[in-house]
């Protein structure tokens, strides 16, 4: 997730993954686009040598976490869009699947975050 402030977000989707019928290894981390950006791409590169499977990456406001990631990984990446304080999360939304050719992220809807155990 980009911030802390996608926390309540990306824990529903941390609790559908622990579900016993699921029980998905995950973790949770904050790694932002803007504020961390070393530590993002250093993240997203070496994911799948980490035994990383699928990246699932909550971002609010411009939202360029999943794009990035995507960049940098061969990973897939699925998108959450996280609801804001101002837009409601179409700002959010707009900015994860408005990728250019070559950069894929699958996303969910806004405020549906239970949807990853689907994708």
């Amino acid at each position: 997730m980009g911030s802390d402030s996608d926390l309540l977000t990306m824990i529903e989707a941390s609790q559908i993954l622990s579900k016993p019928q699921f029980r998905v290894p995950h973790e949770l981390k904050i790694v932002s686009a803007h504020r961390t950006p070393d530590r993002m791409t250093e993240f997203a590169k070496l994911a799948a040598s980490c035994g990383i499977k699928v990246i699932i990456a909550g971002a609010g406001g411009a939202a360029h976490l999943p794009g990035m990631v995507s960049a940098l990984t061969p990973l897939p990446v699925i998108g959450v869009p996280v609801i804001g304080k101002v837009l409601d999360g179409i700002d959010s939304l707009h900015s994860i699947v408005q990728m250019p050719c070559g950069i894929p992220v699958a996303t969910v809807a806004i405020g549906n975050q239970h949807q990853i155990k689907q994708a």
